[in-house]
């Protein structure tokens, strides 16, 4: 099926001249349209099919595979904008501070490409923490002669001071961008080990666990930001993000605006929660933001972490409760309750089915049915 199979396009650079590279799951459709090509060849250093790179070949490739499978060109394609409806960030902050005598910061065209891409302003922070720690582990070394030796020593030291695996995947993410996009290099470090990713279980609460933090928080505003997280399963992000316009009380429906993957969606919202959301805007009379910090900013995440917290231990949880886990609650409760997984998957906002799946993981009511043999 289509949405099953992607072919992702590498610029590659064989023997001084340019090619096509073609990375792909192989299946016996793609093997036998690739082989439409004349000019198809292996090269066991990248693992993986190459042609010429020309007009001919990507008009053939994108008539071939139509219909059939994705073509993934956000490596080929390296100036074009990551998200079209994106709203422009400016790095001047990062250009204008101040740094210690010494200190190496990102390269100008680092800037400018983070902005052209229009990566978002969190994205763009940890590439350039992550790129600049990397760069004054190497002070003495030109950016142009890092090797890839260079780079595994960086992250065996990531390694030794236990960093986790999405960090030391992180600092990949940001090497490779000054690399491979920035500098243009065709796909220059592919032996770069990359740990592998640990897949872990969701953390979620029990819905007695849920009801009894929102009980225990007596701030009416903070209690209909816990709630709202937990009955619309909202990214903390997004929850900052949302403005008054946002809430639709006729259709029941909250408009999330470029959640993550800059896609918008829409949620549900709860009966009882817009109750309270009326009684808040009486009270607290928002401008814009359906959350406000002070002089009318956009409402901060640390003081919802904060907020949470508190709530927690006045409700007596014992376990570590973060904004995410009751995202997840979310989730799982929609699912142990019967509503089907797809529908989960639009309330959420994943692309991949693959990712809500993991939620019937941890969902008990299938668990519960079964009988434990000691009984």
């Amino acid at each position: 099926m289509y949405r099953s199979r992607s072919i992702t396009l590498k610029n590659l650079q064989i023997q001084g001249q340019k090619q096509i590279g073609l990375q792909y799951q192989s299946d016996k459709v793609l093997d036998a349209l690739m082989h439409q090509f004349d000019d198809l060849k292996w090269t066991e250093e990248f693992k993986m099919y190459y042609i010429k790179k020309s007009k001919a070949n990507m008009t053939k490739l994108i008539t071939l595979f139509k219909g059939v499978a994705w073509l993934n060109m956000q490596y080929f394609y390296p100036n074009k904008p990551l998200h079209k409806g994106h709203e422009q960030v400016s790095l001047d902050h990062y250009r204008l501070r101040k740094t210690s005598p010494g200190y190496m910061r990102c390269p100008e065209t680092y800037f400018q490409k983070l902005e052209i891409k229009k990566y978002s302003a969190n994205t763009a922070k940890l590439y350039i923490a992550n790129f600049e720690r990397f760069i004054n582990y190497f002070p003495s070394v030109a950016l142009d002669s890092i090797t890839e030796e260079n780079i595994n020593s960086y992250l065996q030291h990531l390694v030794s001071q236990q960093k986790s695996d999405s960090y030391i995947n992180g600092c990949i993410n940001a090497i490779k961008f000054y690399y491979e996009v920035v500098l243009q290099m065709p796909n220059r470090f592919y032996s770069v080990v990359r740990p592998k990713t640990v897949k872990q279980l969701p953390r979620v609460l029990s819905k007695s666990e849920v009801f009894s933090i929102i009980a225990s928080i007596n701030n009416l505003k903070h209690k209909c930001i816990i709630s709202l997280i937990y009955s619309s399963g909202l990214r903390r992000s997004e929850l900052i993000n949302l403005k008054l316009t946002d809430i639709d009380s006729n259709r029941m429906m909250i408009h999330i605006r470029a959640g993550k993957g800059k896609r918008d969606r829409y949620s549900i919202l709860s009966t009882k929660l817009l109750n309270d959301l009326r009684l808040y805007y009486k009270i607290y009379h928002p401008k814009s933001y359906l959350f406000e910090g002070s002089l009318g900013s956009q409402y901060s995440a640390s003081s919802i972490r904060k907020i949470l917290k508190k709530a927690s231990n006045n409700a007596g949880v014992i376990k570590r409760v973060t904004p995410h886990m009751l995202r997840h609650s979310f989730a799982t409760h929609l699912l142990e309750d019967g509503v089907d997984l797809r529908y989960i998957q639009t309330l959420l906002g994943h692309s991949s089915s693959k990712t809500t799946e993991i939620y019937t993981h941890v969902a008990n009511n299938v668990l519960k049915g079964i009988r434990s043999p000691l009984d």
